[in-house]
């Protein structure tokens, strides 16, 4: 059984199951908690997948709070937590100052760098992945316009924008790609009806499909472009299933891949970066049977296409981190 643990209230009471083995690896969610059903659960999944192959038990925490994070953070590594994975970007100062004084403490941190020397960054190609549901995007829609919904305003989430318009252009050069962010604070990624209100914006000025790469502000997003008769695209996690039949695929961001590979290599986890690509199984788009008849054979076969020439290095998508441009428009 999971060992539970959770972080409560500004005190930040912390509670122990007793007995709990010292050595036991350790997850700390991102805002919006392990539920949200895309980035977080993808976590949640990879940290569930190594218990119950392995019979093991770990703690995690979901926080209520930005200025909960040191505290969180500390508090596992001085319960013996090992290793203590974190999910999200804005753990990176928070870990680049714990980090040194838990030198017999392995961290593993999801979406940014940090350079210390018991840290393994996990980076994932968002840029690719995206290209090839913007691909789908751009053949599925019907009236050459689609949109982008994105959570924080950060490079990251500009990344997933900027691969996506480039899949629609490569399909559709005339297309029309529209981009709205939800927010600049990081309660960007939890605001369901601000992600509503943005979907039916966008319906209005013509989008059939409609990307969300926000957390759980994304799920407003899908549930809005169904009950408004467009598509939509889930991100991290596979989303298919959340509206049968009208979520056109999922970008999936495999987070499960990287918590489950950090608790298997335990307290001998390597470190330094690992970037997991399109190559390595780190990005996908989904494909089931919620979405099965939505994405004709000739849809899939020019994604699958493009995905083996950006497998090759033949296709290289324009990566948005790397100078904050985007040749597929304004992004």
């Amino acid at each position: 059984m999971t060992v539970m643990k959770h972080l409560l209230g500004a005190a930040a009471t912390f509670a122990l199951t007793a007995g709990a083995a010292l050595a036991d690896p350790a997850i700390i969610y991102d805002l919006g908690g392990k539920f949200d059903k895309s980035f977080n659960e993808a976590a949640f999944a990879g940290a569930e997948k190594w218990a119950q192959e392995t019979g093991g038990t770990y703690k995690e925490l979901e926080m209520q709070s930005e200025a909960q994070r040191e505290q969180a953070l500390r508090s596992l590594a001085e319960d013996g937590a090992n290793p203590i994975v974190m999910t999200g970007f804005a753990f990176g100062d928070v870990l680049n100052t714990v980090a040194p004084d838990f030198p017999d403490t392995k961290f593993a941190i999801i979406d940014m760098v940090v350079e210390q020397p018991n840290v393994k960054s996990v980076v994932f190609t968002e840029d690719q992945g995206s290209y090839l549901v913007g691909m789908m995007a751009g053949l599925a829609s019907k009236t050459n316009t689609v949109g982008f919904i994105g959570g924080m305003d950060i490079p990251l989430i500009r990344r997933f924008g900027c691969g996506y318009a480039q899949g629609v252009k490569a399909v559709k050069p005339d297309a029309t790609v529209i981009l709205n962010m939800t927010g600049t604070t990081p309660a960007a990624w939890n605001d369901p009806v601000k992600g509503a209100e943005l979907a039916k914006a966008q319906k209005s000025q013509g989008a059939d499909v409609i990307y969300a790469a926000a957390g759980g502000t994304g799920v407003g997003v899908l549930q809005t472009a169904a009950d408004e008769g467009i598509l939509s695209i889930g991100v991290d996690s596979n989303q298919n299933y959340l509206h049968p039949g009208q979520v056109l695929t999922s970008m999936m961001k495999r987070v499960d891949n990287a918590v489950y590979g950090a608790f298997r290599e335990g307290d001998a986890m390597t470190t330094g970066i690992n970037v997991m690509d399109l190559k390595a199984g780190g990005v996908d788009y989904a494909m089931d049977d919620n979405n099965a008849k939505l994405v004709t054979p000739e849809m899939k076969a020019a994604v699958d296409a493009a995905a083996e020439k950006i497998k090759s290095g033949e296709l290289v998508v324009h990566d948005y981190m790397t100078d904050n441009t985007c040749p597929a428009g304004s992004f």
